[in-house]
């Protein structure tokens, strides 16, 4: 209990604070007025910045519960969307919408969609052997499909028209520049619609969780669990690909995180989301103010960390063997 509370006033004092910044910044009370509809500076707080605070802590939430989705499912550490390539494979449909069909919001979420299961499914045919599937290798599998992909991308952007590949390439960054309401409406109401999901299954997840057998004997049908773990998990992190592009760090480490901070069995959904909304909003902010007025793409300082961040799990996992 102390562990949320702790988090839900960490989330409101960073989107306060985060809602000063922008091309210029605003003081405190022009932002409380802002946000009862007075003051002068209403429009830019309500309709600039006020998106890309809701973008910065639904895309965090969202990517924290797939990472937390897929660690349960290939028991690793590593097993995030974004280290085995789902992400990638989102990525890959996104720009198949843009150079292809025109680049329409809802060719970009179905195709961010479609790519994101097919690299699921790839990684998870080529991981299965004749003992099951093992998350060692479903991770090392990940990881391959993952370059392979990212050299697909790269074929697409080089044969791309000019405009669309600049557009593209800037886009690969990660980033919640320019966010607005409009944006937000179709993936805010599918990512609340994926969470409803989640929420009517956290029980047999967490029986799961537990191993096969016991799973196996509480009656858990296992094969269409993990069905709907993969399509959800896929989800989150392809309708949070479609509109902000590929955002690394955030699954691999808010899982991870959000269960040592609050120190709970089993898998850690909620702290997995509200940890995952704290990372992306606090490194959102880093890259406002960072080299302030230039705003840098988010998924620069998500990168950064994440690089860091890995070094340090695989040093850990290597003391434990």
């Amino acid at each position: 209990m102390k562990f949320r509370l702790s988090m839900l006033l960490t989330i409101v004092l960073l989107a306060f604070v985060a809602l000063h910044y922008g091309s210029a910044w605003s003081a405190p009370p022009d932002v409380l007025a802002a946000l009862v509809g007075r003051g002068d500076e209403e429009f830019v707080i309500l309709n600039w910045r006020l998106p890309r605070v809701t973008a910065a802590l639904a895309f965090g939430a969202a990517l924290g519960l797939a990472g937390a989705l897929f660690q349960n499912l290939t028991r690793n550490a590593l097993g995030s969307p974004d280290v085995i390539g789902l992400d990638t494979g989102a990525y890959t449909g996104a720009l198949v919408a843009i150079t292809l069909l025109g680049g329409s919001a809802g060719a970009l979420q179905a195709s961010s969609v479609l790519g994101g299961l097919a690299a699921a499914a790839a990684v998870y045919v080529l991981s299965s052997g004749r003992t099951g599937l093992s998350g060692l290798r479903l991770v090392v599998v990940g990881i391959a499909v993952n370059a392979m992909l990212t050299a697909v991308n790269s074929w697409i952007v080089l044969r791309a028209e000019l405009d669309v590949a600049i557009a593209a390439t800037g886009w690969s960054a990660g980033s919640l520049n320019g966010v607005d309401w409009d944006e937000l409406v179709v993936p805010l109401a599918v990512l609340g619609a994926l969470v409803l999901v989640l929420v009517g299954m956290a029980h047999t997840v967490h029986q799961a969780a537990l191993g096969d057998e016991v799973a196996v004997t509480s009656g858990v049908p296992l094969d269409r669990l993990r069905l709907l773990m993969v399509a959800v998990g896929v989800g989150c992190t392809a309708t949070v690909t479609a509109v902000a592009g590929p955002i690394v760090f955030i699954a691999l480490a808010a899982p991870q995180i959000g269960r040592r901070l609050a120190r709970e069995a089993g898998v850690p959904l909620l702290p997995a989301a509200l940890t995952g909304a704290v990372l992306l909003l606090a490194a959102d902010l880093t890259a406002q103010v960072l080299l302030a007025p230039t705003a840098l793409p988010v998924g620069v300082v998500t990168t950064a960390l994440g690089g860091c961040y890995l070094i340090w799990l695989l040093i850990v996992e290597v003391r434990r063997r």
